[in-house]
């Protein structure tokens, strides 16, 4: 039962069970508890309990009361298990014991940015707030926490952010003025912003108040600074940035692909001279960039050279976006000039390039790295020809157990459990297309009294000429629309007529198109390309369901305009 809770104690003291939050009563009862998490599991005698919250001055029936205490606790739905004696909370969802972890981690990773702004988002406030007593507790915490976010200013100044640094030690320094290592880590972020002057001022600043305080000078590591500054210091200046880290965060709620997952990773990392070119073909919105993403970031430490993303659709020079991210900062005229420029300063490095959004092999071909150069990820809606050694995967739809561990993320294990037959009924209508199942997901997120099988009636597209249109529905039909903007007014106007039947056979389309028989063979295989129809055998083909249904409804849009 402990796992299923989770509990906070740096801000006020707080209990969850899911996303249901626990009343833990009044502030000394919350006290007991928090005295029990911050044992760790070790079992505390009911005596030991009342030392802690009384500190020699109890009251007669103080050991009545702890008793009634956990009591209560136990009610609300606190697993306190009595051990040795005594009382014990055993759980590792506790913030401060996450917190801990991650400061541990940040000491050990070569880029702890990320990590110290997970530990400090752990943070609500004062710990255990409210609460008399656990002066000592909130003093060490306290101290963990100015040097976390020290060490976070360090590690965004080496990172090369150095004005977002400045500025996250200035409302330090405002906090700790006597602190001497902030305003040792302002200087530096000053001075490798080109900000010599503000730098110096730091110290100048620093020297009068220690003085006028403490009757102090600057400490040793402070005068070294402004000693390194005034003598223009070289080993003060930005590294160059060697290992770029474009990739977009993962999603959080990514599900499934393992399959697809493996093979990239694979296909990427094998030994060669020769350059990996994967491509990820599919459906708008299928999952493509996500994908990609996703297995970039599985495979990092195997591009310790760094990792570069570039949006094609998005770009007006991608070339010269990749060369900025290389570290040239004034990359040739030339196209051919930055091409070449591209493939000799990348050859034998490890890294991973991902070329998001292509529509064709030309715009591709000059951002192909030489011979042993970088891995490349293309992914594109339709299949590039032309590109030599490239390897192609076609994405489809999440498979049933996908789509129903992505909709557990969404909504939650419970409800989708509660309600097996409805929820594969769900994940059937989606025919597993990540975006539908995350509009449908975001929907009966907001809407948490619904059940699943009340949901299956109400969710989808209203009938054309209705009052309103579902939110849903728009994001779901937003990439389809621009999948439909692309093609030539034959191909649209195919698509949509087509779909009065979910599968249907060459001779039956050339009759209700109109069409001979080869023309829309031709036709049909087009739309296949575009994924927007799926072969089902010799001559056959069928829509899924999402996009048949929004087929449908421009047809009937279409009729509605005729």
């Amino acid at each position: 039962m402990t796992d299923a809770m989770r509990f906070e104690v740096l801000g006020p003291v707080r209990a969850w069970r899911g996303d249901v939050e626990i009343e833990l009563g009044p502030p000394q009862q919350r006290a007991a508890l928090a005295v029990l998490l911050l044992q760790q599991g070790t079992p505390l005698s009911p005596a030991q309990l009342v030392s802690a919250l009384w500190g020699g001055a109890e009251p007669r029936a103080a050991v009545g009361m702890v008793r009634s205490y956990v009591s209560r606790l136990r009610h609300a739905g606190v697993a306190i298990e009595s051990a040795g004696g005594g009382y014990a909370i055993r759980t590792s969802a506790l913030d401060v014991t996450e917190f801990e972890r991650l400061l541990a981690s940040a000491r050990t990773d070569p880029a702890p940015a990320s990590v110290l702004r997970a530990a400090l988002r752990l943070w609500h406030g004062t710990p255990l707030a409210g609460l008399n007593g656990f002066e000592a507790e909130r003093v060490r915490l306290a101290q963990l926490r100015l040097t976390a976010r020290e060490d976070l200013a360090a590690a965004d100044i080496a990172e090369g952010r150095h004005g977002e640094a400045a500025a996250q030690l200035t409302d330090l320094i405002a906090e700790e003025p006597l602190r001497e290592r902030p305003r040792e880590l302002q200087m530096l972020a000053l001075y490798r912003a080109g900000r010599q002057a503000e730098a110096l001022e730091v110290f100048a600043r620093a020297q009068r108040l220690l003085e006028s305080e403490l009757g102090l000078y600057p400490g040793p590591e402070l005068r070294e600074m402004q000693r390194r500054i005034l003598a223009a210091d070289p080993s003060l200046a930005p590294a160059a940035k060697s290992h770029p880290s474009q990739l977009p965060p993962d999603l959080p709620e990514f599900a499934g692909r393992a399959s697809e997952t493996a093979a990239l990773a694979d296909a990427l990392t094998r030994s060669s001279a020769s350059v990996p070119v994967i491509g990820i073909e599919g459906l708008a919105a299928i999952g493509k960039t996500a994908l990609a993403v996703h297995v970039g970031h599985a495979l990092a430490r195997n591009f310790p050279d760094g990792r570069l993303f570039v949006d094609l659709s998005a770009s007006a020079e991608p070339l010269a976006e990749l060369l900025h991210g290389i570290g040239v900062t004034d990359p040739p005229t030339s196209p051919s000039e930055s091409a070449a420029l591209w493939r000799t300063r990348t050859t034998g490095h490890r890294m991973l390039v991902v070329l998001d959004n292509a529509r064709d092999a030309d715009e591709v071909r000059p951002l192909l790295p030489g011979a042993d150069g970088p891995a490349v990820i293309i992914t594109a809606r339709r299949r590039l020809y032309g590109l030599a050694h490239a390897h192609w995967t076609k994405l489809g739809g999440l498979s049933r157990p996908e789509s129903l561990t992505l909709l557990e993320r969404l909504i939650g294990t419970d409800r989708v459990r509660r309600e097996p037959a409805e929820a594969e009924a769900l994940a059937a209508r989606t025919a597993g297309f990540p975006q539908v199942l995350q509009a449908v997901g975001a929907r009966l997120a907001a809407r948490p009294g619904w059940t699943l099988a009340a949901a299956a009636h109400r969710l989808g597209r209203p009938a054309p000429g209705a009052p309103a249109t579902p939110p849903e529905c728009g994001a779901i039909e937003k990439p389809y629309e621009s999948a439909m903007a692309d093609l030539p007014p034959a191909e649209a106007r195919a698509f949509s007529l087509l779909s009065s039947t979910p599968e249907f056979s060459v001779a039956a389309a050339s009759q209700i198109l109109g069409l001979p028989l080869g023309d829309t063979a031709v036709l049909l295989e087009s739309l296949a390309d575009a994924h927007l129809l799926d072969p089902s055998g010799a001559d056959r083909y069928r829509y899924q369901e999402p996009l048949r249904a929004f087929a449908r409804s421009r047809a009937a849009e279409s009729m509605q305009r005729v």
